[in-house]
């Protein structure tokens, strides 16, 4: 999972939540995101916002929604926390597009999952690739439905 050059390309060599939000906001520049699509560092907003914590049990991407923590994922692997990140932020991103670029007789999950593939493709082909094989998961037990 570790890709040691993009991590070079961002000048990360020792992980603190400050090289995380630059490597964020680097990335997120690349592809338009940044405000609210991007998550806080070392504490919550709550309203499901994403957040990043560090500490020595490893990297920790947190969602909390309305006092309560609903997911945590942890990870010992950089590149594994960015591909978190991401997977969110080009989700958000995705459907904002669909939204505003909608075809009534489609499916909306089709645009929605082709611009968040492409999205991460701009940051990493193996990010694309991961969540094309997560997409098609998806499809397999809920296919497409156009009207």
């Amino acid at each position: 999972m570790y890709n040691q050059t993009m991590l070079k390309n961002l000048e990360i060599t020792t992980v603190t939540l400050d090289t995380v939000q630059r490597a964020v906001n680097i990335l997120g520049e690349k592809i338009g995101a940044s405000g609210y699509n991007l998550p806080t560092y070392g504490k919550s907003e709550d309203f499901a916002r994403p957040h990043i914590e560090i500490n020595a049990r490893g990297y920790h991407y947190v969602v909390v929604e309305r006092g309560n923590e609903i997911q945590r994922k942890t990870t010992h692997d950089i590149y594994e926390l960015l591909y978190w990140i991401f997977s969110h932020i080009t989700f958000n991103l995705a459907i904002e597009y669909e939204r505003s670029h909608r075809i009534p007789s489609k499916d909306s999950r089709r645009l929605a999952f082709q611009k968040q593939e492409e999205l991460l493709g701009i940051l990493d082909e193996d990010w694309k690739r991961r969540e094309e094989a997560r997409h098609n998961q998806i499809l397999e037990i809920h296919p497409f439905i156009d009207k």
